[in-house]
């Protein structure tokens, strides 16, 4: 296996061309060798002289191929550190465009052949860029490259840190869509539930991005509008979403291909069991077609629908009432209790004695914008709070402090 070595104060950047000119010429012999890497080595001390930074770079990368086979994987990372590096010798923003698109190109052609070293040469490609756009251009980039190579799992943990890296990239509603699309897909694929809830989070993104756009824009997103509803109808464990307040998922609504999606999701957020088995009934073919199970539909609803109870009356339900709005037996009612509890979705205690059900806490089922309003009020009031405990601290210091300094002069006096 060849490698790099350090030989003289020669340009880094001439070193790497003249060792993958020697290493792409090695089988032709000596005397047709030796042209051809004096030619090249002259071709790039040229485009050095001048500044020619993308002619530099596309010289270097032509036998970039060649590199990833015959060379180790450290010093194709030295290698390539070198090329990436290249992009901030130049300040022209349609070079570095150019130059980065290059690398790119470059970088994912082969997916399979070393994915996880091409995706740390796109990650070094990344630090080297000073531009927003070229980041995101790269990230993006390197999310395709762990998809087709099948390393997706180096970039998951980046996902949560989406929203700082927006803050840098400072990109538009197209980009942030194609993002946030992208990253659903990516975990969508992924069989762990806390992936599914982020692939589902990431979607409502995508969606909520085409609030305030034209009706034509919006019904791009009607396919993943109803992926949203599906997914949160399938998911065992999510009970509480904002989807209705949306205008890709309001378009549903009068839809002739997809109304009844939208009714489905209305029976799940703000309607109780009785509503959702009437629906079944008569589209029953459909909700499958769905992958929807009515099983699994039904032990959700129950649960649902127990949590509205709660907004009926005072916090107290009656076990009949559980039982007739949930259709259990009277053996039952403790049992969808706990499970209610278990899921988070209410704190309470049961009175066994009166056979009722008293609740402290519920989730709501739809958290929408009067909610978002409220929260932050409290949140506003908690603030306020805090303050004026903190100035009667410092008062009340200021005025022990003063206490203290007039009792001991009187001590001296």
């Amino acid at each position: 296996m060849s490698s790099v070595v350090q030989t003289s104060e020669e340009d880094p950047a001439l070193a790497i061309v003249r060792f993958t000119a020697e290493l792409a010429w090695a089988d032709a012999g000596s005397e047709a060798a030796e042209p051809e890497v004096t030619r090249l080595c002259m071709e790039a001390e040229e485009f050095i002289a001048m500044g020619k930074w993308l002619e530099l770079v596309s010289l270097m990368v032509a036998s970039a191929e060649l590199i990833f086979s015959k060379v180790s994987e450290k010093d194709v990372e030295c290698i390539f550190t070198v090329i990436c590096n290249l992009v901030t010798k130049t300040e022209n923003p349609d070079d570095v465009s150019e130059i980065t698109k290059t690398l790119a190109a470059k970088l994912i052609q082969q997916p399979n052949e070393n994915p996880a070293l091409r995706l740390k040469m796109l990650v070094n490609l990344y630090s080297f860029l000073k531009t927003p756009y070229g980041r995101f251009f790269v990230y993006m980039k390197a999310l395709s490259l762990a998809v087709n190579g099948k390393v997706i799992e180096y970039l998951i943990p980046s996902f949560k840190h989406i929203d700082s890296f927006l803050k840098d990239w400072n990109i538009g509603i197209v980009e942030q869509r194609e993002l946030y699309l992208a990253i659903s897909n990516i975990l969508k694929d992924n069989k762990s539930p806390s992936l599914a809830r982020d692939s589902f989070k990431f979607l409502t993104k995508y969606l909520a991005t085409f609030s305030g756009e034209d009706a034509n824009t919006i019904s791009e997103a009607k396919e993943e509008a109803v992926h949203a509803i599906i997914e949160f109808v399938k998911s065992p464990d999510m009970f509480q979403c904002d989807l209705l307040d949306m205008p890709a998922i309001a378009q549903l609504e009068k839809d002739a291909k997809y109304a009844l999606v939208y009714d489905l999701l209305k029976i799940f957020l703000i309607q109780r069991l009785d509503s959702y088995l009437e629906f079944h009934a008569a589209n029953s073919t459909s909700l499958k077609n769905y992958g929807l199970v009515h099983e699994e539909c039904i032990t959700k609803m129950r649960l649902m629908s127990l949590v509205d109870l709660v907004s009926d009356g005072s916090g107290q339900i009656p076990y009949a009432l559980i039982r007739d709005t949930l259709q259990l037996n009277d053996d039952e009612v403790e049992l969808w209790v706990v499970k209610a509890i278990t899921a988070k979705l209410i704190n309470c205690k049961l009175d066994q004695m009166n056979e009722v059900v008293i609740v402290s806490r519920r989730t709501d089922r739809v958290f929408g914008q009067h909610h978002w309003q409220t929260l932050r009020t409290a949140v506003s009031s908690l603030r306020a709070n805090v303050a004026n405990v903190i100035s009667t601290i410092q008062a009340n210091k200021i005025t022990e402090d003063g206490v203290q300094q007039g009792v001991q002069g009187l001590m001296i006096r």
